[in-house]
């Protein structure tokens, strides 16, 4: 652990609080009329992503974590824990479900995703902003309804159900937000 002043802080610096992992998302100095000088921020939470808001006093030390955030391949899931590997030393990673989490709903074989652990603890998969994927089943659209501005329920590959409009067919390629499984379109 290294000690960090807290006017050192910076967007995405990792700090260890009590023992607990925090993000730091915002900050800001503040110099009120009278007293010393204070730095404000947001920190998240980096397992649970629960936000507080947090003051420092200006130049206190606090301990910063060192995160290693790494570029990995998706290999399979072995029924506990998802397998990703390091695509530059071919160093295998398992991670548990809870860690990837809804994270799995866009998870296909030999995808890309960044990995991030703590003194070799998995904390986090980040997934890209979007995801390719095909419909693997959708009720047929109506030829009356091809012109409204509709949603039907379909079926992706990795299971997740999102809503797409009606002109999509099972078998269609479509990018699929994976922050909130919106459809972005057809592919």
């Amino acid at each position: 652990m290294v000690q960090i002043s807290t006017n050192d802080l910076k967007n995405g610096t990792v700090l260890d609080l009590d023992g607990q992992l925090w993000t730091v998302t915002w900050f800001q100095h503040h110099k009120p009329g009278k007293g010393n000088t204070v730095v404000r921020s947001k920190l998240k939470h980096v397992l649970t992503g629960k936000v507080v808001d947090r003051t420092f006093n200006s130049d206190t030390k606090v301990e910063s974590a060192s995160v290693d955030r790494r570029e990995m391949q998706y290999l399979y899931h072995d029924g506990a824990a998802y397998v990703f590997m390091d695509t530059a030393t071919f160093d295998q990673l398992p991670v548990p479900d809870a860690v990837v989490g809804d994270g799995k709903d866009y998870l296909l074989e030999n995808q890309m995703v960044t990995v991030a652990t703590h003194e070799g603890n998995p904390l986090y998969v980040e997934m890209p902003a979007s995801v390719e994927l095909e419909i693997t089943y959708t009720e047929p659209g109506l030829q009356g309804d091809r012109s409204s501005a509709g949603t039907k329920p379909a079926t992706l590959e990795t299971g997740k159900q999102i809503q797409v409009p009606l002109f999509i067919e099972a078998g269609t390629r479509v990018k699929v937000r994976t922050e909130d499984g919106a459809y972005l379109g057809r592919v």
